[in-house]
């Protein structure tokens, strides 16, 4: 029975499983803990096809505030999604993109955590709870000023990096801003000109429709970009404390570096 409870500390596994892996290593609870890995990778391997659309969004910054990291962990429902393991492992895996900064997904599933690699202890907790589990991707930005925010108990959130340095406040305001009007882009330059003409394409036949005179079309389809930009643009975005300013008005000489945003 000692055994059995200490093997399901290590591994969180159920314990009718716990003592039938006992019995197969013969009592040997380092090969017990490999045999109920192995079947945890097993259950996973079958729960491929399912989605993982719920899950967590984790942010944290680093304690100079010039770099910040934001992991999203997935799971099937939203009921394992609050499991204290799943939480934990999130953070966990979040820990270690701060400490180890991984420079890609496969990466981060290779570093070691409790006593395996990330994935297989990944793939131990799938098996334990019955649910496929999936770190989708994480990212790691660094500037002057970075900011984390975190929205909707976890299900959103976003980091904002400024070229400079004692603006934590600015990029925490503009945190709340990406977190709150979603923008695609951070300036007009960057939009992809497939999707501007587009966007045109589609104004200018609603003009024509409208039965507006071919030769105003063009210059009402700019005036409605401009309200376009405004949407999808960060920096030209109004301000959600002070809609008669837009974005680009309140940096005050900074530079925003980069957003991301992760939402569930």
């Amino acid at each position: 029975m000692e055994l059995i409870k200490q093997l399901r500390e290590m591994t969180g596994a159920g314990m009718v499983d716990c003592k039938k892996a006992l019995d197969e290593a013969g009592n040997d609870l380092n090969k017990a803990v490999e045999i109920l890995r192995k079947k945890g990778i097993s259950k996973a391997a079958k729960r491929t096809d399912r989605e993982a659309n719920e899950g967590v969004v984790k942010v944290a910054m680093n304690e100079a505030g010039n770099e910040a990291y934001i992991l999203e962990m997935n799971s099937e429902t939203d009921f394992v999604s609050r499991n204290e393991k799943f939480v934990s492992l999130a953070e966990a895996a979040l820990n270690l993109v701060k400490n180890n900064k991984p420079a890609t997904l496969e990466a981060l599933l290779a570093l070691p955590l409790e006593g395996g690699t990330v994935q297989e202890t990944l793939d131990n907790l799938s098996g334990t709870i019955g649910e496929k589990m999936v770190i989708k991707r994480f990212e790691i930005i660094s500037g002057g000023s970075v900011a984390a925010y975190s929205h909707l108990g976890s299900r959103l959130g976003v980091l904002v990096a400024l070229d400079a340095a004692g603006k934590q406040d600015l990029a925490a305001d503009i945190a709340m801003q990406v977190a709150a009007a979603s923008p695609k882009y951070l300036v007009p330059a960057e939009v992809n000109v497939e999707e501007l003409d587009k966007e045109k394409e589609i104004y200018k036949a609603q003009l024509l429709k409208e039965g507006k005179p071919e030769a105003m079309v063009d210059k009402i389809v700019e005036g409605k970009m401009g309200k376009y930009y405004s949407e999808v643009c960060l920096t030209e975005q109004e301000y959600i404390k002070d809609d008669k300013k837009k974005i680009k008005e309140i940096l005050g000489g900074a530079n925003i570096l980069k957003f991301v945003r992760y939402s569930l």
